[in-house]
């Protein structure tokens, strides 16, 4: 079992000015007013296919066998995060359309839709369980299958859901780039994992430097290439507030589903937590990794700006709430 003490430590003071999301603003305007092109934007293009190919090596180099087994015979539970993440949340991107289209573009709406179709988060899942004093075995086993079976689940669901957006013909296709580009190294990682998972649980702290520059190396490219298609003169203030408007229905309603599903399903609180932190977020780690293989160049921006704007949110809405969770008495029933 990881050191659950130590993850995201200091959670709840330092999300107020979050580093990664400073430095994500900061990429931004860089692309925004520098953005790359030409044969700078074709070699960008390259290493960034190389960043995210080590990126997803090292999520397999870094996932433990021994965690994931730990918390498998909770089958129930995981069944509910799998259908919250791949069915609910996607119903519901289909059910806001009207009210969306009324706030955003249309293009923005197929960013809130592929935001829908991604998989949960594994990094702050299990540290905003650890923090609420909930089922953390069962949130590790949870979160690491959302991701597994996201790089098969959400290209047939952007298939489905945003069909005429997917820069790949076929669900098939995009079902196989994510495979070469993505379920190769993290296969390959798990497989070296008996020979350097020692070095990469020891480097962890380093290596989440890698983790977050390769993101947002890829936001600097998608970005550049969204600037370089005008993205600016299609997103105003309003538009931003708009997307911020509907992020925080969405997490509202799907925190309320978990909670009011995990308790008329008889689960113990422990349980439910879990069931709220995993079924209700979504991984911008793996979700720009993906955007970049399913989608065409200059669609990027539109694409993942939604999701960044309600990976923010959900940090600070979930934050406020495992604190909240973590005081309540030991003895609370569910």
């Amino acid at each position: 079992m990881p050191r659950i003490d130590n993850l995201f430590a200091g959670l709840m003071r330092r999300l107020a000015l979050d580093p990664f999301t400073v430095l994500l603003m900061v990429v931004v305007a860089l692309a925004s007013l520098l953005p790359a092109s030409g044969q700078v934007a074709v070699a960008f293009g390259h290493i960034t296919t190389l960043a995210i190919g080590m990126l997803f090596f090292l999520h397999g180099a870094k996932l433990s066998r021994e965690a994931l087994v730990s918390g498998l015979t909770h089958w129930r539970l995981h069944l509910l995060v799998l259908a919250s993440t791949f069915v609910l949340f996607p119903l519901l991107g289909l059910a806001i359309k009207p009210l969306a289209l009324a706030l955003l573009t249309p293009d923005l709406y197929l960013g809130v839709l592929f935001l829908c179709a991604l998989p949960s988060t594994v990094q702050s899942s299990i540290a905003f369980t650890a923090l609420a004093r909930g089922n953390v075995a069962a949130a590790v086993c949870s979160a690491s299958a959302s991701n597994f079976l996201g790089i098969f689940i959400t290209p047939l669901l952007v298939s489905v859901l945003i069909a005429r957006g997917a820069a790949g013909g076929s669900p098939l296709d995009s079902v196989l780039t994510i495979v070469e580009q993505l379920l190769l190294p993290f296969i390959a990682g798990q497989l070296l994992r008996p020979l350097i998972g020692g070095w990469v649980d020891r480097h962890k702290p380093v290596l989440k430097f890698f983790d977050q520059g390769s993101i947002l190396l890829v936001v600097y490219t998608a970005f550049s290439d969204s600037v370089n298609e005008g993205l600016w003169q299609k997103v105003s203030l309003s538009t931003l507030i708009g997307i911020l408007m509907i992020s925080a229905l969405i997490l509202a309603v799907m925190l309320g589903a978990a909670t009011l599903a995990s308790r008329r399903l008889g689960f113990s609180k422990e349980d439910e937590i879990t069931i709220v932190f995993c079924g209700s977020k979504k991984s911008l780690a793996s979700g720009v990794p993906m955007a970049k293989v399913l989608f065409a160049p200059s669609a990027l921006g539109m694409i993942i700006l939604p999701l960044m704007l309600f990976h923010q949110l959900q940090l600070m809405v979930c934050a406020v709430l495992a604190g909240r969770l973590a005081r309540r008495p030991d003895s609370q029933a569910p």
